[in-house]
């Protein structure tokens, strides 16, 4: 039986599910004493990722943005001296409906004082594990470095190779090059590998968490003393990505320059460069508090917890019946 469009997608039982999910992320974070709190969605500053767009919007000949993740708003939370926080809430990304997203999804994102990633990493994988035990998933965490996972699949160091090397891993196994890959972009051609080969070999019915990315592809994240890695990690279940992790970035001038060049690269891609939240960068120079942070995308998390193949199954009303 083919259903209307004003009808719920999600049957009744998945959205009872979610309803559990929620009640017990938040039992988790009571547990903790992790507070949660409430920060807008809408912001005259945007996301400079040259990988995400945003909504935009205008009111009064302003432009505003629909927030991408609640990050730069809790940080100014986290510098006004707020303890350990967490959210629960909507974001938007201009990006295609497909199978793993709608522009319109859930994140849980939460910051930890006093935590370093590792430690976060752990949290993680605790909530992980409770979740899928209440949901009568039988699973496995692993954690592997990013490092190890590329030495382990396709023989190359990724913090010790070249675009040359790149290009060769992928004539070796038949990686199929797409348009536009032919640059000297080493990071491009690492994120394909690993998309392509790396994370297709993760467990197919198991948590994958990988961490210490090449200091290249920090983010938002802390570098390592010796400055070869990244300080974050992300989480898969499979090859899906499910949540993306950091040892915050504390210095203002730096994340200054991040953005700017990030705003460069938005450029040289044919893109417009995106206003910085200087009220976020303001908290950092005022003095920010060492800690780790990490996004859940729910929505793919409770794919996981109901074996659902499709974002479109868990949602009630995806964006094509908005």
């Amino acid at each position: 039986m083919t259903t209307q469009k004003w009808q719920s997608v999600a049957s009744l039982e998945v959205m009872q599910k979610r309803a559990r999910m929620l009640q017990s992320i938040r039992a988790f974070f009571a547990e903790r004493d992790v507070l949660e709190v409430d920060t807008p969605s809408i912001s005259a500053a945007a996301v400079t990722d040259r990988h995400i767009e945003s909504f935009a919007t205008t009111m009064q000949a302003q432009m505003f943005y629909l927030h991408t993740s609640p990050e730069y708003p809790m940080k100014r939370l986290l510098a006004s001296a707020y303890p350990s926080i967490y959210q629960i809430c909507k974001v938007y990304r201009r990006e295609e409906q497909s199978i793993y997203h709608n522009p319109e999804f859930s994140m849980l994102e939460w910051y930890r004082l006093g935590f370093d990633y590792k430690q976060l990493m752990q949290e993680v994988s605790t909530l992980l594990a409770m979740l899928s035990a209440e949901s009568l998933l039988k699973t496995q965490i692993q954690t592997v470095s990013y490092q190890q996972a590329f030495l382990q699949t396709v023989d190359i160091d990724p913090l010790n190779t070249s675009v040359e090397n790149c290009r060769a891993c992928c004539s070796r196994l038949q990686i199929e090059i797409p348009q536009g890959m032919a640059g000297d972009n080493l990071d491009e051609w690492l994120d394909w590998i690993l998309t392509q080969a790396v994370a297709p070999a993760f467990n197919k019915n198991g948590f994958t968490v990988l961490y210490d990315y090449p200091a290249s592809q920090c983010a938002l994240a802390s570098i390592s003393a010796d400055g070869r890695v990244a300080e974050r990690f992300e989480i898969f279940y499979g090859e899906l990505e499910l949540a993306n992790g950091f040892n915050e970035l504390t210095d203002g001038a730096e994340q200054r320059k991040r953005f700017e060049s990030d705003n460069k690269k938005r450029q040289l891609a044919g893109l417009d460069a995106m206003p910085v939240d200087e009220n976020f960068l303001q908290a950092l120079e005022a003095g920010f508090p060492k800690c780790a942070g990490v996004a859940i995308g729910l929505d793919r998390l409770l794919m996981v917890l109901t074996g659902k193949s499709t974002i479109s199954e868990v949602l009630a009303f995806p964006f094509d019946r908005a």
